[in-house]
């Protein structure tokens, strides 16, 4: 089970019925949460999934409304009696931002450790049982855009280990991508396995101008959670001048990259209700939704 959830889905300053913009998913017990700006907590809390079990944040950006939960949210893991260490990813400068931020929140009974990614690269980083991609966005700061695929293992195939002449004790250890010494021969893994099939793949971005980049990175996801930070087509301009993105743009990146489902978040104050306006991304790729705080989704593997 692969489970996504929208913690906040505002840019700029939290409102009484929205959030500042975060995402958080669960996936054999661990979370990440990429942005933890003011307020996180206090939805992460409705949403009653824990604080523990989240061992990685990861940040688009430094600008406030994206960074500045982090001291407490650090504080609410520390009093949870986490003692496994925490890892943060974000831009190049991350360890002297937090660490500025940790003046307010300075014993804890858990190490941090950082990763920091230069913008200018594509970047890969094995976590946990998935892969987090990263690449550079268009913004007025360095600003990445992530996206997580689940790796999958191929189906045990039985008459290929029948035919290694293998006790069936060993069958179990090939399975769970463990070596096997038998008889002085090694037996591999992919003796036994078929070839690896599709997990899921989920892309995430705000705060940014639309890119080619952009699209690569989030190429054929099952989920492309997108900044839409204005819907009037009146607004381009300054979505342009604020290196922000509109409604019918993020529809347009999901069209090109060929994803299944859009969802757009990271919405202007002034953007009051933005199901108005979600008509102007269905125009262009029919299957969007206007994300909200808290919403949730599960996905399955097919086979």
């Amino acid at each position: 089970m692969f489970d996504i959830c929208l913690i906040g889905t505002g840019g700029m300053m939290p409102l009484p019925n929205r959030w500042l913009s975060s995402m958080l998913v669960r996936f054999n017990g661990k979370m990440l949460l990429i942005d933890c700006g003011e307020g996180t907590q206090i939805s992460l809390k409705q949403l009653g999934w824990g604080f523990k079990n989240i061992d990685t944040i990861c940040f688009t950006h430094y600008h406030a409304d994206h960074i500045s939960g982090l001291p407490g949210m650090l504080l609410t893991l520390g009093n949870s009696e986490r003692t496994e260490p925490l890892t943060l990813i974000g831009p190049t400068g991350l360890e002297r931002v937090v660490s500025a931020l940790r003046t307010i929140a300075t014993e804890l009974p858990f190490e941090i450790i950082y990763k920091e990614i230069n913008t200018d690269e594509v970047c890969t980083l094995q976590l946990n049982e998935y892969i987090l991609k990263t690449c550079g966005a268009k913004h007025g700061v360095p600003c990445l855009a992530y996206s997580i695929e689940t790796e999958r293992l191929g189906k045990f195939d039985i008459e290929k280990a029948l035919k290694l002449d293998l006790p069936k004790k060993y069958w179990n250890l090939l399975q769970n991508e463990q070596e096997v010494l038998y008889q002085d021969k090694t037996y591999m893994p992919s003796m036994v396995m078929g070839e690896s099939r599709k997990g899921f793949k989920l892309g995430y971005c705000t705060d940014s101008r639309p890119t080619e980049n952009i699209v690569l990175l989030v190429k054929n996801a099952d989920l492309f959670v997108c900044e839409g930070m204005y819907a009037e087509k009146d607004k381009a301009n300054k979505a342009i001048e604020r290196k922000h993105m509109m409604f019918y743009e993020a529809a347009q990146m999901a069209k090109e990259a060929q994803v299944k489902e859009l969802w757009l978040t990271h919405y202007s104050p002034s953007l009051t209700n933005p199901k108005d306006y979600l008509y102007v991304a269905k125009e262009i790729f029919n299957n969007t939704k206007a994300g909200y705080d808290r919403i949730v989704r599960s996905m399955v593997y097919e086979d």
